[in-house]
């Protein structure tokens, strides 16, 4: 088991600085909270963190408990939520996020602790021992949950793995869009599993699944996609989203494959571990189908 610092507790500074360059977050999580929190409600903030959003959150009119573990990033948050003048309307709490119950009901909770496949972060657990906590305290009605859910899908591709003439499979991160320089698909993706925050959820994987392929190719990888539903906007008919950056993951063995060629996957791993449990937990075969057409070929 990983101590709580290696599963994203303690990540060093310069990471939380460098995701407030992160637009695409950034802006997500601003326009779901603006859609979500009203003046005069009280919102907590989970591993807080630069306390980024407990500004969106204070800047909409409302009162917010940030919480964070770490005792450098508490100091940092003070700093700057004084610097854009919310500090009086922020309560900042140095606390375990899994341990912190608020002394009174809130309407909302956001919690960042995302990562793709919902390992390495404390996501699942924390929002988990949260609930667990609060309805002791509280009574059975949940806040709403900032992210709302978590999709994952995987998806078979041909990745280029050529590094000025090196071959060398590796797990590679890459943006979230569908077109990638480097990266073909050959099939689309395949949700395995879904978590709603407000709702009971597995704290593992357990899929099995048959991939069709769209394209002819070398099946080489697989791209692991995170989606996160940060707000449902019920009365527009829409709702906001934010996607943690794609994981390609080489296979041992590439599989060449034809256009209607199926593929059997099986997935299995826990959240909050290693990225290695992850990818390591992801086999596959070609369905006997495909095997049978292609002799009678």
């Amino acid at each position: 088991m990983s101590s709580p610092e290696v599963l994203g507790q303690f990540i060093p500074l310069h990471y939380h600085y460098d995701m407030l360059r992160d637009n695409y977050r950034m802006t997500s999580f601003q326009q779901a909270i603006a859609e979500t929190v009203r003046p005069g409600m009280t919102v907590v903030d989970l591993g807080g963190g630069t306390g980024v959003l407990s500004y969106f959150a204070a800047m909409e009119g409302a009162k917010v408990y940030y919480v964070e573990r770490n005792p450098e990033l508490v100091e940092v948050a003070r700093r700057f939520l004084r610097m854009n003048k919310v500090e009086d309307r922020v309560t900042i709490v140095h606390q375990d996020a899994a341990t912190f119950v608020p002394p009174e009901p809130v309407d909302v909770v956001t919690c960042e602790m995302l990562h793709v496949g919902l390992v390495r972060e404390k996501q699942t657990a924390v929002i988990e021992a949260f609930k667990q906590n609060y309805t002791q305290k509280h009574g059975s009605k949940l806040p709403r949950f900032i992210p709302e859910a978590t999709i994952l899908a995987i998806q078979p591709v041909m990745q280029a793995y050529q590094f000025a003439g090196f071959h060398a499979p590796v797990p590679l991160f890459q943006p979230p869009s569908a077109e990638v320089a480097g990266t073909q698909e050959l099939g689309l993706p395949a949700v395995y599993q879904t978590v709603i925050y407000d709702e009971t959820y597995a704290h593992e994987v357990s899929w099995q699944g048959i991939l069709t392929m769209q394209h002819a190719g070398t099946l080489n990888a697989w791209r692991l996609v995170t989606k996160n539903v940060l707000s449902v906007l019920i009365e527009k008919q829409s709702e906001v989203c934010w996607h943690n950056q794609y994981l390609v993951v080489p296979l041992l063995e590439p599989i060449e494959v034809e256009p209607g060629d199926r593929v059997e996957v099986q997935i299995q791993y826990a959240y909050c571990t290693e990225l290695s449990d992850l990818w390591s937990g992801i086999s596959q075969h070609v369905a006997p189908q495909t095997m049978v057409r292609r002799v009678s070929a």
